[in-house]
């Protein structure tokens, strides 16, 4: 069965987060969006679409994502923001023996005593987020690696979380989503059972900060 037009216009809208929202908030312009997307609706649809029909579609779907926004339950979980500043972040081709260097790191940096230390390893690269104040050690343990990347002056922000936020499915899209709504670039991500972690420039801070305070009501 061939799609209708307001499936055709779901779909598209779909795949762009933001303009989703945009429909819940009731800021967007059907008239001028609807003109935007036409040439996609009808390759979708088959067949030429009237414009008015497609301004339709999309009134009708921010009706619906209105009203499914309004029928669902908020999420409810308690955290508060820690924010430490001076981080310097490095990226560097993975090499496992740089692998065995990072113990000399976990001996010098101390938690403890308000340090940060994270390192994240994917399948081709290592990621080093650590206090300002380790840089130099930093780079002299990688003096030998390929950088692809170093960043200072960056600042972590943490949501702790009074229970297990990885069982709260939405959490890290509604904080995500917040930032890239306002335009704030995330460094890093970090997560562990009860915390996530964003590393931001220090610019975005506070503006991250005020936007997090609050990403949960």
């Amino acid at each position: 069965m061939a799609d209708s037009v307001s499936s055709c216009v779901k779909k598209i809208i779909d795949k762009t987060p933001f303009i989703n929202e945009m429909l819940v908030k009731g800021i967007l312009s059907y008239s001028n969006y609807a003109t935007s997307i036409k040439d996609d609706v009808e390759n979708s649809y088959g067949k030429n679409v009237k414009h008015s029909a497609i301004v339709m579609a999309i009134r009708r779907y921010g009706d619906e994502l209105r009203a499914r926004e309004k029928n669902e339950n908020k999420i409810q979980v308690d955290y508060e923001i820690v924010m430490k500043t001076k981080i310097f972040d490095l990226n560097i081709v993975r090499n496992d023996k740089f692998l065995s260097k990072l113990a000399r790191l976990y001996n010098e940096v101390s938690t403890e005593k308000g340090d940060f230390l994270n390192v994240s390893l994917g399948s081709h690269e290592i990621s080093v987020a650590i206090s300002e104040k380790y840089k130099d050690l930093l780079e002299v343990l990688s003096s030998e690696e390929e950088i692809l990347h170093k960043m200072e002056d960056l600042v972590a922000l943490s949501l702790v979380f009074s229970g297990n936020f990885l069982q709260t499915p939405g959490i890290v899209y509604e904080a995500v989503r917040k930032l890239a709504w306002e335009k704030i670039n995330v460094i890093e991500i970090v997560s562990t059972k009860n915390e996530l972690t964003f590393v931001i420039k220090r610019e975005d801070s506070m503006k991250a900060f005020d936007e997090l305070q609050s990403f949960l009501n």
